[in-house]
């Protein structure tokens, strides 16, 4: 085995393939008299820890189950002028995630609130937090699933351990006795050690009548709307571009509009 398959099988055996991957450009650099002995080493460690910082990315995207992995940057915030394009990327910075507070997106349907909401949990994933995204009727039912089959605590420390928790569609309807006590359980929890995203079609003052019991409702409203950011989108919906265009009609024939 010659010094340089000895080498490699070293890194392979160390978990550091991300030295691997780089060696023979390192190696050329070093040759041409680039690099010194210790460039050459520190060099390859930076290696090393930008392909684990990468592939730690990878893993906490897909494990945080997005819909679509969209970002900030493929947002299109000239197509509607009227959202507040410095507040939302103000919040990308994350300091709400180290404030432990929430962020409430609202407004018509197809203005991009899920987009958005979606955005922020990738750019904590970006950052190195654990994120989690879930419609929120999927939420309520896996709790409730939790009730059935005596596992609610444990499904309830699942849903409270990320750091970051987007729930989509929040307050879309009517919420029983049982989803408003859950979501209360929820947002105690999570109210000291970690940041909710929500969007929701409904403004955050309409939130209280879907509650049974006003005092519940005050209780989680309370935690959760007084420590948010409230971002209210407004404009034209991006949907209509998305429809799928019309096939043409190769043989001439009239079409109806």
């Amino acid at each position: 085995m010659t010094r340089r398959h000895q080498l490699e099988t070293t890194l392979r055996t160390l978990k550091l393939s991300g030295m691997l991957d780089t060696l023979e450009a390192r190696l050329a650099q070093a040759r041409a008299g680039e690099l010194g002995h210790l460039e050459f080493l520190q060099i390859l460690c930076e290696d090393e820890i930008t392909r684990r910082e990468a592939a730690a990315v990878i893993r906490r995207v897909r494990q945080a189950h997005f819909e679509q992995a969209t970002t900030l940057e493929d947002f299109d915030f000239a197509y509607n002028p009227k959202i507040p394009a410095a507040h939302i990327r103000d919040l990308a910075t994350l300091r709400f995630i180290d404030a432990n507070q929430a962020v409430i997106l609202h407004g018509p349907v197809g203005v991009g609130k899920t987009h958005l909401a979606q955005a922020l949990g990738h750019q904590a994933c970006r950052r190195g937090y654990t994120t989690a995204f879930t419609k929120t009727s999927r939420l309520l039912a896996d709790l409730a699933g939790g009730h059935a089959d005596r596992t609610w605590g444990t499904r309830l420390r699942r849903w409270a351990r990320p750091d970051v928790l987007v729930l989509d569609d929040f307050a879309m309807r009517d919420f029983t006795a049982a989803q408003a006590d859950d979501l209360y359980e929820l947002i105690t929890e999570r109210q000291h050690h970690g940041s909710l995203v929500l969007t929701s079609n409904r403004s955050p003052v309409d939130w209280y009548p879907l509650f049974p019991n006003p005092v519940v409702a005050e209780s989680v409203l309370d935690r959760l709307i007084n420590t948010a950011h409230h971002i209210h989108l407004d404009g034209r919906s991006y949907r209509p571009n998305k429809r799928p265009s019309r096939p043409s009609n190769n043989k001439g024939a009239a079409t109806i509009d």
